[in-house]
């Protein structure tokens, strides 16, 4: 039995345009656009109707950077792929990509089918996968291009965490070649951490153990360095590249540079560099420890260049890197030594209305908010257009965003499974109100009508910026 959706009244806002149309949503899918109140739009007729006068229908949100159920540190990221979809609904945002990890002595494929596990059936909107690659060996290089085929295209590689993810270079030219002939995109995790761990146990050892110093340690140099790095590596084999979480304004100029060299080259940031800085991480107390993540909160002077490169497309995607860890319990582990606090930030609830912000702020336009957070994340990782925008053919992953209602950011407020906001108190223009995930109705005017198990399983094609 077929269903219809139509969404009456609002603005339409994508990557490329902005259009006040009624919305058709048949059997999960969009299925047309018509102006308002022309006959085309008026012989729709539907089991649902929702007025979204005065309102934004935007494309759900992709985040590709999220760490669901993460161990690290001795602990475990404090959402569950449950909580954390769930969260994400109700910020905005209808696929995520996690990533999924591959233990060092173990196959790529055991870690996909624990990743697998841990989502199937649990997930209240549609997600895919990363894969994690931490060793790297002939075995494992075969392994890339099966998982290439099977919808599994981006690899994960680290130059920070010596003993724990950590690649050397040769590993990661290896695993650079691999990718070349696949159509597999590396995503890089770009900072040295050999020399970090130098100077970590230097200022332990002059006794600062504060959570400031984990930002003091892990140097904008040392970022701008490994991009750069990546970079070349990238260009002896011939290969894209993906820099995550680019938090320093010389790695955004790494980037450029490269980008303006004619080389297929991304980078994301996220919004905890965009609003956050190293003022939070010097909290009183151990308040800063809430703020330790990696790459770390930069100087607040790094903000404008990070804005500047999304305007200039320097950066392309505005993902989360969510990673929380509770206050209590969790991020206390690092009492006394601030590199033993787990790294790591909430946000997957709060990307879309901190971006909408920055749009009312004059950072970006709307149709750039739409296409960092939604279009581009789904082209660069082979998901456009089933995700991504809102055209016919599209998942009906759609959005009733209204642009006036006021909100507080707030652990009390908000769903995520961790007991304190990186945004307290921060108040924002701009709040969902509906959210449909392929035409299903998961928040229903604020109120939670998913259910896990909703979302699937979602395979990716190659990069749609290398075709």
């Amino acid at each position: 039995m077929s269903s219809r959706t139509v969404v009456r009244g609002g603005l339409v806002v994508t990557a490329a345009d902005e259009i006040h149309a009624d919305v058709l949503i048949e059997d999960g899918r969009i299925a047309a656009l018509a102006a308002g109140g022309t006959p085309a739009a008026e012989a729709w007729t539907a089991e649902r109707v929702i007025d979204a006068t005065g309102k934004y229908v935007l494309p759900g949100g992709v985040d590709v950077h999220t760490h669901m159920e993460l161990p690290f540190g001795g602990t475990f990221a404090s959402d569950t792929f449950e909580t954390g979809t769930r969260a994400a609904a109700w910020g905005g945002t209808t696929t995520i990509v996690d990533f999924a990890v591959q233990s060092v002595g173990h196959t790529l494929r055991e870690g996909l089918d624990a990743w697998h596990a841990k989502a199937e059936g649990n997930c209240a909107i549609d997600y895919g996968f990363h894969m994690i690659v931490s060793d790297v060996h002939e075995e494992i290089l075969a392994e890339m291009d099966l998982l290439v085929e099977e919808g599994v295209t981006s690899f994960k590689q680290f130059m920070a965490y010596p003993g724990v993810f950590y690649s050397d270079d040769g590993q990661i030219l290896r695993a650079m070649q691999r990718s070349a002939g696949n159509g597999g995109l590396i995503m890089m995790h770009a900072e040295n951490g050999i020399a970090i761990d130098v100077l970590v146990e230097q200022a332990l050892a002059r006794g600062e153990t504060d959570p400031r110093h984990h930002g003091e340690v892990r140097k904008a140099l040392l970022e701008a360095e490994a991009t750069h790095r990546a970079i070349r590596l990238a260009q002896v084999a011939g290969a894209p590249l993906y820099v995550v979480h680019v938090s320093a304004m010389e790695a955004v100029a790494e980037l450029a540079r490269a980008r303006a060299d004619g080389l297929a080259v991304f980078g994301e940031t996220c919004p905890q560099y965009l609003f956050l800085s190293t003022d939070d991480l010097a909290g009183p107390g151990f308040e800063g420890a809430k703020y330790v993540c990696s790459t770390p909160l930069r100087p607040r002077e790094h903000q404008a260049k990070l804005w500047q490169g999304l305007r200039t497309n320097d950066l392309q995607v505005v993902s989360t890197d969510h990673c929380p860890f509770c206050f209590t319990g969790q991020k206390e582990l690092g009492r006394g030594d601030f590199s033993r606090i787990p790294n790591g930030l909430p946000g997957v609830e709060n990307r879309m209305d901190l971006l909408h912000q920055a749009v009312l702020d004059g950072h970006l336009t709307r149709r750039r908010w739409i296409e960092t957070a939604c279009a581009t994340p789904a082209r660069m990782f082979g998901m456009y257009p089933k995700k991504g925008t809102i055209a016919p053919g599209s998942d009906a992953d759609v959005v009733i965003y209204d642009p006036h209602a006021e909100q507080v950011l707030s652990a009390a407020e908000h769903h995520m499974n961790v007991d304190y906001s990186a945004y307290e108190g921060k108040r924002v223009t701009g709040r969902v109100e509906t959210v449909l995930s392929r035409g299903v109705a998961v928040i229903t005017e604020r109120e939670y009508t998913g259910h896990a198990g909703h979302g699937v399983y979602t395979p990716r094609s190659t990069c749609q910026y290398l075709s």
